[in-house]
């Protein structure tokens, strides 16, 4: 059962800024709760490491399409399945549509029963 979540969020800042932020991987621990490592391999693959319903779950990463200040969309290669893209629009000076899409395989029961209280869903909105 794959579980699918879109958010969008608008920012107060200019696309290539959200752009700019969503792209430092090895930030995101800083700022996304649940998320405990970020490594970036090289240019397209990324080490995670997160706690997903009090559980360390741990994938490879490969991005597969890239275009700055427009989208990046990445899939798992090993671990955790889960596949997503992340677009930005410009909504005027200064502002930003950020939309996150987000597909993710729930491992046994409790991962399944976090998804149906929505555990997923809110970490992508945060």
């Amino acid at each position: 059962m794959t579980t699918k979540v879109q958010k969008s969020v608008t920012v107060d800042v200019p696309v290539s800024m959200a752009y700019n932020q969503w792209t430092q991987f090895e930030e995101f621990p800083r700022f996304m709760d649940g998320v405990e490592e970020v490594r970036q391999l090289d240019d397209t693959h990324l080490e995670w490491k997160a706690d997903i319903a009090g559980h360390t779950k741990e994938w490879t990463a490969e991005i597969t399409e890239q275009h700055p200040d427009e989208r990046v969309a990445w899939k798992s290669e090993t671990g955790a399945p889960n596949a997503g893209v992340v677009t930005f629009h410009r909504l005027g000076e200064g502002r930003t549509g950020v939309t996150v899409q987000l597909d993710a395989e729930p491992d046994g029961a409790l991962e399944a029963a976090g998804d149906l209280m929505g555990v997923l869903e809110r970490r992508v909105k945060g």
